[in-house]
């Protein structure tokens, strides 16, 4: 039995698809009604990370599990699973963290919740596989909107570059981790996509698979922070501008060879990316 978390998010989603008709799997939600994927051998049971009962109950029979957390500012969420997991028996979880965890000028507050995730991880006797990517391709839908009313894109920096990822790709290395978990054990992996792109770039090549004009607009740090108010409590923007600002120095540029020596082949670049999802940019 193979265990998804996060199983309606981005990752989890795309791992579930993956993995379904495998083998016997169970999907771990706060929200079953939103999972989509309705196929024999997929189990779908609510749970939540702050109810350590309900944790132990999900996980028993469990072999391997994804462990994917998404507030930092409920650093118990991950301390409960972990606590489930080994009273449950499990033997390996993969936890999808960041690479950021790697670089010691990274200090924001999200960056030291996911050091002290892996801390964790590696003090609790659990065979562990970190996946450490770098920012996703898909957190540029977030610019979908203004794109399809305006033809605009705001951000902090058109020239910072990111070696951003294809989740699809992350999702690829997560099947492997987990069906395959003596080979992954206790190993940590940098996930990035083949080349590293700047927002202008971004902007660029959708304005090219739309064939209209698109504009990048600089924001300043206040002005993204206002933005990101709006969505976030307070500690999460404050992290958010933060870990932006970091990468106007070229610290997110790195390629890594994780993805092409597990996958055989390159990661997905940016423009793949896009032409899959271009009806959401309204293509």
């Amino acid at each position: 039995m193979i265990l998804l978390t996060g199983a309606t998010g981005t990752v989890g989603r795309l791992v579930a698809e993956r993995l379904s008709g495998t083998g016997p799997l169970r999907l771990l939600t706060r929200y079953p009604h939103r999972v989509t994927l309705a196929r024999p051998g997929i189990e779908v049971v609510r749970g939540d990370f702050d109810d350590p009962a309900g944790l132990r109950t999900a996980l028993v029979g469990v072999r391997s599990c994804l462990l994917i957390t998404a507030n930092p500012l409920a650093p118990a969420q991950d301390r409960n699973f972990v606590a489930a997991a080994r009273a449950a028996g499990v033997s390996q979880v993969v936890k999808l963290s960041a690479q950021a965890v790697t670089e010691p000028d990274a200090i924001d507050l999200i960056t030291r919740w996911q050091r002290e995730n892996e801390r964790l991880l590696r003090a609790s006797g659990l065979a562990w596989t970190f996946l450490r990517p770098r920012a996703f391709m898909s957190n540029t839908l977030g610019w979908a909107r203004s794109i399809r009313e305006e033809g605009v894109v705001r951000g902090l920096d058109g020239t910072a570059r990111n070696a951003s990822v294809d989740p699809r790709d992350i999702a690829d290395v997560a099947v492997q981790a987990l069906t395959a978990p003596e080979a992954h054990a206790g190993r940590a992996y940098a996930l990035t996509g083949p080349v590293a792109i700047t927002p202008s770039e971004q902007t660029e090549i959708l304005g090219d698979l739309l064939h209209r004009p698109l504009k990048f607009m600089e924001l300043t740090e206040s002005q993204l922070l206002r933005g990101l108010l709006a969505r976030h409590p307070e500690p999460m923007a404050l992290a958010l501008v933060e870990s932006a600002a970091r990468g106007r120095g070229g610290g997110k540029a790195q390629v890594e060879p994780d993805v092409q020596e597990l996958l055989g082949r390159p990661g997905r670049g940016y423009r793949e990316w896009a032409t899959e999802h271009l009806t959401e940019f309204g293509g």
